[in-house]
């Protein structure tokens, strides 16, 4: 694609995040009048209301796995997944004020999940593995779901603290020398 096109794509995707996530019954017009196109270059890049919903999901988890690897290049690792843990949550909040716009495209018969749990347990193990933890992907992101469930950001950022401490704990003691046998 051309730059001004890549541009064009970018900001219809950034403005229809914001537009799906406060108003329930946006236009594709307005989405591009916001975004400052036309509409025809919105239907060049997204020839349905669901492709662009579904293109709004896979940036927004595409963003989220890419900064795995790149958290670690500029946190030790614990800040890293402790920084990634947060940005997952609000992830999930994102995912939730989508909901009503994700299940559209669901009704259609497309599955804008088919991918998320591989690119997410990848993340995941990418943050984990610098730590040596013993921690399985999926039971973290178990963990993960449940706190953003929750709703209370205060409660999420102690339940977030409990996890990481638990993540800690499970790496040091991959990592402490056995204990000698009783004599």
């Amino acid at each position: 694609m051309r730059a001004d096109a890549v541009r064009n794509r970018g900001l219809l995707i950034e403005v229809a995040l914001d537009a799906f996530t406060h108003e329930k019954d946006v236009t594709l017009g307005a989405i591009a009048k916001k975004a400052g196109v036309g509409i025809g270059t919105l239907y060049r890049h997204f020839p349905t209301r669901e492709a662009l919903i579904e293109a709004v999901y896979r940036t927004e988890l595409e963003k989220l796995c890419d900064a795995a690897p790149e958290l670690l290049e500029t946190h030790e690792p614990a800040a890293a997944l402790r920084e990634w843990m947060d940005r997952f949550i609000a992830y999930a909040a994102t995912k939730r004020d989508l909901k009503d716009a994700l299940q559209a495209v669901i009704a259609l018969g497309l599955n804008p999940f088919e991918h998320s749990r591989a690119k997410m347990t990848e993340a995941v193990q990418t943050l984990l593995t610098p730590l040596n933890a013993r921690t399985e992907p999926m039971d973290l992101m178990a963990l993960l779901i449940g706190v953003a469930q929750n709703g209370d950001p205060d409660q999420a950022r102690r339940m977030l603290d409990l996890i990481m401490n638990g993540v800690l704990h499970d790496a040091a003691a991959r990592s402490a020398p056995p204990a000698s046998a009783p004599r």
